[in-house]
């Protein structure tokens, strides 16, 4: 991209920011974006409704038309660029943050409810910041999430990565319920059962576990279930390499090329070719 193109994404991404006040309405809606996605049938808060209202404010349809190319199935957002998506549901949680626990939760259950990847984005967002106060019941309404309101990988792993993630952390009890996602009609299900054992291996944790869930994913045909796992064992391979190696070699005449790359991504080029070649050449 030439310089003064850059230049002036840049520009269009400060000042986007710059509008962005906690204490100010948002700006008028941009003209020819589509109405939030939302059922007749959902009734919504007046923080709710404030947080729905900025958001479209400062949809950038731009970069919404941008950003589909990252996925094979359409879908729902109004365009709002990262850093002033952040800013903004940061702005909002500071009006919430010193409510109830079942009434931050319930926000969150209304903003899932919308349908617009923003907004799942806010839900996932304010539940992680209050992860110390989530108890063991929560899985059950973490889990219904992932069934309810995933439907492509970007909301799986933000999900996974964040509060879903950090609560197994917490209650490392719950690890072993992840075998049966990983059998699971439910495609992102699957892919969820590997990438929710990311923050935990990122701590030295978990590690049976999630070689218990790569075996059970080994030969599944999904793509998005491929890379899923094949990121999980790249996690491994940070500080057990050797491990996953092992575990790779073993294995990898029956695991799928997409996750045999995504595993071996950051081994030494000497294994890689290893676990690269053909049984007989290795």
């Amino acid at each position: 991209m030439p310089r003064c193109a850059q230049d002036r994404r840049r520009h269009r991404v400060r000042h986007r920011r710059h509008q962005v006040r906690c204490r100010h309405p948002a700006g008028p809606v941009l003209q020819g974006l589509p109405a939030p996605v939302r059922s007749p049938t959902v009734k919504t808060s007046a923080t709710v409704r404030a947080l729905s209202r900025e958001f479209k404010a400062q949809a950038d349809p731009e970069y919404r038309k941008s950003v589909q190319r990252f996925f094979k199935e359409p879908v729902k957002l109004y365009g709002v660029r990262t850093p002033v998506f952040r800013e903004i549901v940061r702005c909002h949680w500071q009006k919430v943050r010193d409510l109830p626990k079942h009434e931050i939760l319930g926000l969150c259950e209304e903003l899932l409810a919308l349908g617009n990847g923003e907004e799942r984005g806010a839900a996932f967002e304010w539940a992680l910041r209050m992860r110390r106060q989530l108890a063991p019941a929560d899985f059950y309404r973490l889990e219904r999430w992932l069934k309810r309101h995933v439907s492509n990988w970007a909301a799986c792993d933000s999900l996974c990565c964040g509060v879903l993630g950090f609560f197994l952390l917490d209650h490392p009890g719950f690890l072993s319920r992840l075998r049966a996602w990983a059998r699971a009609r439910n495609r992102w299900l699957r892919r969820a059962a590997a990438v929710a054992h990311i923050v935990s291996i990122r701590r030295g944790r978990a590690l049976p576990q999630a070689c218990a869930v790569a075996g059970i994913l080994l030969e599944d045909p999904d793509d998005m279930v491929q890379k899923g796992y094949g990121w999980m064992l790249k996690e491994m391979a940070n500080s057990r390499p050797r491990e996953v190696f092992d575990f790779v070699m073993k294995r990898r005449a029956r695991m799928p090329r997409t996750a045999l790359r995504y595993a071996i991504e950051k081994m030494p080029r000497s294994w890689k070719r290893r676990a690269m070649a053909k049984p007989r050449e290795a």
